[in-house]
């Protein structure tokens, strides 16, 4: 009904609301999340680390529960074109959340080009004010975009359904092929992360090692009277991002093919239930620790109190913070937002292939209902020539 899609439009608005809100919290400066990070800060490089893992950790309980909630309500006011039209409602807001996403680069670039101009040191605290807020929205529109990617996958996923299994629309998981492909699915986003951070960590060594080139064969670049190779450290990114990425790339639309073709639309099925339901808590986890990370670092900048004495940049808590933000950075800014990008993808690559998956598994069924007439026939002959010998 008319009235049911409006619930569904209005459970995806508030899904989106809530997981801003919740994102917010576990990123944001002054909030309990980031400083439990700070304080772990004071006992080393370690604790900081570990602090950032489980706050991230931490962090997907929640909006979870809220994900599968909404998928709930709005299945219940519609169905599961219900559950397309609240990813539909989540998507409304779109022109907020690309406001909130530019915020956080436009402060941080401010801030570079403030730092860079050798402006007062009075401007660059304002700008890491600004950089910090920036942080949080980027975390809320990151944490916003993976819920709406779970919603319009699960979309997607029942349109595969649909199509694929026109016959026979339901996965069985108690089919070992199903089963299979569904752990398979769950440790894709596993590989993609590893593929994606290694990336960031190779191209990152290349370019501290240009650095250090440049320091040692061009005088007086600290001085000011020699001149750095910009480019170069500019080409070692570029590149990094283009070539390192193709096979992160060809994982994803190579993996829903392979597992089609070679054991059906119900096993692949199995294989996307497990891709979205592990990107989805990877993409939360990741975006949510390293946003929580940053913001660490930054209170540092403007000075914390822990156990009753002042920190600031430079001290060994503010150092451990560092290598904290460090780890973070290819967590919030490349694997963990590519998330969504993957099970989307993934899903859509699916439904491209669904109707020759359809044509091949009916023809299979056809020639499979054959050859047990077949062997039915055989028997009833079997048996007939069996009574007749007997009779006789």
């Amino acid at each position: 009904t008319k009235w049911g899609v409006l619930g569904a439009i209005g459970v995806g608005l508030l899904v989106g609301a809530l997981m801003s809100i919740i994102t917010e919290y576990y990123t944001a400066m002054g909030k309990g999340p980031v400083k439990s990070i700070i304080r772990q800060s004071s006992t080393g490089h370690a604790t900081n680390v570990i602090g950032g893992l489980a706050v991230g950790m931490e962090s997907t309980f929640l909006p979870i529960l809220v994900l599968a909630g909404g998928i709930w309500g709005s299945y219940q006011f519609a169905g599961l074109y219900g559950v397309a039209i609240a990813a539909a409602g989540m998507m409304a807001t779109t022109a907020m959340q690309l406001a909130i996403d530019a915020f956080g680069p436009i402060a941080d670039n401010a801030g570079g080009i403030a730092e860079m101009s050798e402006l007062p040191p009075e401007v660059r605290e304002k700008t890491d004010v600004l950089d910090a807020v920036g942080n949080t929205t980027a975390a809320s529109g990151k944490g916003f975009a993976i819920a709406s990617a779970a919603l319009t996958a699960l979309a997607l996923f029942a349109a595969f359904v649909g199509v694929a299994m026109p016959d026979n629309q339901h996965i069985d998981i108690y089919k070992a092929d199903v089963l299979a492909a569904l752990f398979v699915g769950g440790m894709i986003p596993f590989i993609f992360s590893s593929l994606a951070i290694r990336a960031v960590g190779e191209a990152a060594m290349a370019m501290v090692e240009e650095v250090r080139r440049q320091f040692r064969t061009i005088p007086g670049i600290m001085e000011g009277t020699g001149k750095p190779e910009y480019e170069k450290c500019v080409a070692i990114s570029t590149q990094a991002s283009i070539k390192k990425m193709m096979l992160p790339g060809a994982i994803t639309i190579i993996s829903p093919l392979i597992i089609g073709f070679t054991l059906g639309p119900e096993a692949l099925g199995g294989f996307l239930a497990g891709a979205t339901v592990s990107g989805v808590l990877m993409g939360m986890f990741q975006n949510n620790a390293g946003g929580a990370w940053d913001n660490a670092k930054k209170s540092f900048e403007k000075g914390v109190e822990i156990n009753g004495e002042m920190y600031y940049k430079k001290s060994e808590p503010h150092k451990a913070s560092v290598t904290g933000d460090t780890v973070g950075d290819p967590f919030k800014d490349t694997s963990g937002p590519s998330m969504n990008i993957l099970i989307k993808l993934m899903s859509i690559v699916s439904l491209v292939i669904a109707p020759t998956l359809a044509q091949i598994d009916a023809k299979k069924a056809s020639k499979e209902q054959v050859e047990k007439k077949i062997e039915i026939k055989t028997e009833s002959v079997a048996a007939i020539n069996k009574s007749n010998t007997v009779h006789y």
